[in-house]
């Protein structure tokens, strides 16, 4: 196996979380650089040249360049397994895998973002109720979603263990927990955020 040289761009609430907790999952060596997150200018010029859009995470691997914080994960699974984070091919539940490893970013975090713009992020003068209010209602329908067809009685997302894709949605539940939207999310949802938070790698991966 090749031996890692791996440097994870970091700063506290962003999506870095997801490559951390896979790196702690994994048990594999990494320094964490943090960026310094100030509005307009995250991580100054030094960032810059390793993302241009200033955006986190950033993974570096020897020369490589990561960006893109699912992609990051599945790059670490693939590079430095076999790991039960990544279902194969070859496994059954490897469709229902795909979809959601995607579903954090592909499908729902439009509306989480929205949502936390129009709650949070942006200055009260440029929020917009009627765009929260829609925002929230389609987080209603996504938390839905992965109470029924994501969960359907499952502790996981797939392939009954651990993988990328609860990575990829327990994100998106940590950002509405921040909201404090996850209070009236379906039972089974708010019993997976509560297993999977218990975990002592999302403990490292979430803590500063």
């Amino acid at each position: 196996m090749t031996t890692p040289d791996l440097a994870l761009y970091h700063a506290p609430m962003t999506r870095s979380i997801r490559p951390r907790w896979a790196l702690e999952e994994m048990g594999l060596p990494y320094r964490m650089e943090m960026v310094s997150f100030d509005r307009g200018n995250v991580g100054g010029e030094e960032y810059r040249a390793i993302n241009p859009l200033q955006k986190v995470p950033a993974l570096t691997d020897g020369g490589a360049v990561i960006l893109e914080s699912v992609a990051i994960v599945e790059y670490l699974g693939n590079r430095y397994g076999p790991s039960p984070l990544i279902v194969r091919p070859e496994e059954d539940d490897y469709p229902r895998y795909l979809e959601w490893l995607h579903y954090g970013e592909g499908s729902m975090s439009m509306s989480v973002n929205l949502l936390l713009a129009h709650t949070m992020l942006l200055p009260e003068k440029h929020r917009n109720p009627q765009l929260a209010q829609w925002a929230k209602a389609e987080v209603g329908k996504h938390l839905a979603h992965i109470a029924g067809r994501g969960l359907d009685g499952r502790e996981h997302m797939a392939a009954g263990r651990f993988t990328a894709a609860d990575i990829s949605v327990t994100y998106m539940l940590y950002l509405l927990k921040l909201m404090g939207q996850l209070e009236d999310a379906p039972e089974a949802v708010k019993a997976y955020w509560t297993r999977l938070t218990a975990m002592d790698s999302w403990k490292t991966a979430s803590g500063r």
